[in-house]
């Protein structure tokens, strides 16, 4: 494996060890039973643990138990664990599916933080489980620094493609995992609600794809237990769960999280469903995915929400957007007003407001839906922001020139766009001189995934902002196994001598397809 940025071999060979540390949890066969059956004994916590959201000083760290029990994280700088700090977390129990969350703060920045959980008996504190353990690094704070390395990809266990013991699983986690990224990003459809795993699915080729399957993935998600199980079976991969003990992850949702190409208010013509609203499904879903992944802004109890920036150092600012819960029905797009758009009118003001006030090198926009790429929503209505026609921006388009029109006036530099959705992974430039809307800088925005799912053809771009798409990999016909065509990450290196970003496009196994270094503070790259 080539040099990191910075040069030196030292944080990814103490990462590797401490990954083999932790392959003890990946365990063979993980009991699905409910905690409230669980036989007495010490609280176990065999599902692993994550890290979210970390940034030069602080961290959030997720376990969840198999029983009631009083959360405890230790942290030390070193797998000895001498000297260690301790964290007193919640004590976890039925209310949130037996899972917590311990918010860690005041830590050193840009350092290797080695952790343990220890699950605790409520009534009796000295009556612990075996630790489980996991290790992060915090973002740097100088300048001129080791640089930072992440992935992103999306679409995980979609169109009835789960995990199949066969292949090794969700083995592109494991691929990512030896590429010792500082972080990952997720950017949606973290499970798909909408469709059921069944036990063996039928190839072209006549070779049988088998599933892990679970009483809760047999049909689509509607109960709040339904959804906490299609949160819960993605933590069966042992390649996810080594990946969670090594690898921290910056997560957000899309439409599989509660239906496809859902928006608020809509009623759903599907006769699986006994639940047809979906702003009762999205809450239940919201609360699951509160209680699986450790992100700060999110508490639904609150109002808390799922778009957020973290900052991760001088070099990178995340932008993590929501384009779900805010956004008006979908429709042809052809709206000459439209404030509400795909962001909602205040999430908008808060990008904007965000992206002024960011001293970070890069700013890089997470979302959850490509730009120019025309994706439909049946025959007349279409889902993202593009709508097929290439003149002067309408319908969602509005709210995607307004904040451009931004970037552009206040000066922002440095913005990148990462997407997934799509089910392929492309490169695509934006320029004015191309463009039917021409007030705005050129940028480029990246697509990748799916993580394990089903691969779909290639799709139109829209000319509103002159796309010009230098890179596509894409397969032939819909609904490709993973077992037939690879499945794709991303990964942004982004140097800390001279700040210089490069963007690999990848393919499971680790194959670079596609590269491009972007220079800091250059416009029109």
């Amino acid at each position: 494996m080539a040099q990191g940025p910075g040069g030196g071999f030292g944080r990814r060979s103490l990462l590797q060890g401490a990954a083999a540390g932790s392959a003890a949890l990946a365990l063979p066969a993980i009991s699905c039973a409910s905690p409230a059956q669980a036989r007495s004994g010490r609280p176990s916590a065999d599902w692993g643990v994550q890290v979210g959201d970390v940034t030069t000083s602080s961290g959030l760290v997720w376990v969840r138990s198999d029983r009631p029990a009083r959360m405890v994280v230790q942290t030390a700088a070193t797998e000895s664990f001498r000297n260690a700090r301790s964290w007193r977390g919640p004590v976890i129990g039925a209310g949130t599916d037996f899972t917590g969350v311990t918010s860690l703060h005041g830590l050193p920045a840009g350092e290797q933080i080695h952790y343990r959980v220890l699950l605790a008996d409520p009534d009796d504190p000295r009556r612990t489980g075996e630790p489980v353990t996991g290790t992060f690094r915090t973002a740097p704070t100088g300048r001129h620094s080791a640089g930072v390395r992440f992935h992103w990809s999306g679409d995980l266990a979609g169109q009835g493609w789960g995990i199949n013991p066969d292949r090794g699983g969700y083995r592109i986690y494991e691929d990512m995992r030896r590429r010792n990224p500082d972080f990952f990003l997720c950017s949606g459809d973290n499970i798909y609600a909408d469709s059921p795993i069944p036990e063996r699915v039928t190839l072209p080729d006549g070779r049988i794809w088998r599933n892990v399957t679970t009483a809760e993935k047999a049909k689509v998600a509607e109960t709040l237990a339904e959804f906490r199980g299609a949160f819960r079976y993605n933590l069966l991969d042992d390649n996810l769960r080594r990946f969670n003990a090594q690898v921290p992850t910056i997560t957000q949702w899309d439409d599989h999280e509660v239906h496809n190409n859902w928006y608020p208010g809509q009623l759903l013509d599907d006769d699986r469903y006994t639940v047809k609203e979906t702003d009762v499904l999205s809450a239940r879903s919201l609360r699951a995915f509160s209680e699986y992944f450790p992100i700060r802004t999110l508490r639904p109890d609150r109002g808390g929400r799922v778009y957020r920036v973290v900052h991760h150092g001088p070099l990178l600012d995340v932008f993590v957007l929501d384009m779900r819960r805010y956004r008006n029905a979908n429709s042809p797009g052809r709206q000459t007003d439209d404030p509400q758009g795909i962001l909602g009118a205040e999430q908008l003001r808060w990008l904007k407001r965000e992206l002024s006030r960011s001293h970070a090198v890069w700013k890089v926009i997470a979302s959850d839906m490509p730009l120019g790429l025309v994706v439909p929503d049946g025959k007349t209505n279409f889902e993202a922001v593009a709508q097929g026609d290439p003149g002067a921006p309408l319908g969602r388009e509005l709210q995607l020139a307004e904040l451009l029109r931004h970037i552009k006036h206040d000066r922002v530099t440095g913005t990148v766009w990462l997407t997934t959705d799509v089910h392929y992974t492309a490169a695509q430039h934006y320029a004015p001189e191309r463009a039917a809307f021409k007030d705005f800088e050129p940028f480029w925005e990246f697509v990748s995934g799916p993580l394990n799912a089903g691969g779909f053809q290639a799709l139109k771009m829209d000319g509103t902002f002159g796309p010009e798409q230098p890179f596509i990999k894409a397969p032939d016909r819909a609904n490709t196994s993973p077992a037939e065509t690879p499945q794709y990450f991303g990964e942004i290196d982004i140097d800390g001598g001279s700040g210089e970003l490069t963007v690999r496009l990848c393919q499971e196994g680790g194959k670079v397809l596609f590269s491009k270094a972007l220079q800091p503070g250059q416009v029109g790259q």
